[in-house]
């Protein structure tokens, strides 16, 4: 279980960064053509287009990478948790 874990773990740290990494490029490549930026929007987009339908943005701020790290973070405390409450 805690291979398991560490997995989730890790998972969930990469993919926070490629939240924040996109977050950051859309700054300076707003349109996305550049390879990183498509890869990273591969990795992102199931998680931060769901959100987009519902949180709207303020002004041009997009709460969606946000809010997206927070729901990775809580999910991954559940997950861990549960992992470490069945393997005790």
């Amino acid at each position: 279980m805690e291979l398991l874990a560490n997995f989730i773990n890790l998972l969930t740290q990469a993919l926070v960064i490629a939240i924040v990494l996109r977050a950051i490029l859309s700054w300076f490549v707003p349109e996305g053509d550049h390879p990183v930026v498509r890869i990273l929007r591969d990795v992102t987009d199931p998680l931060i287009v769901p959100l987009r339908r519902v949180i709207p943005s303020i002004g041009m701020l997009d709460l969606s990478p946000f809010v997206a790290i927070i729901l990775l973070q809580v999910v991954r405390s559940i997950v861990i948790a549960t992992l470490s409450g069945a393997g005790g």
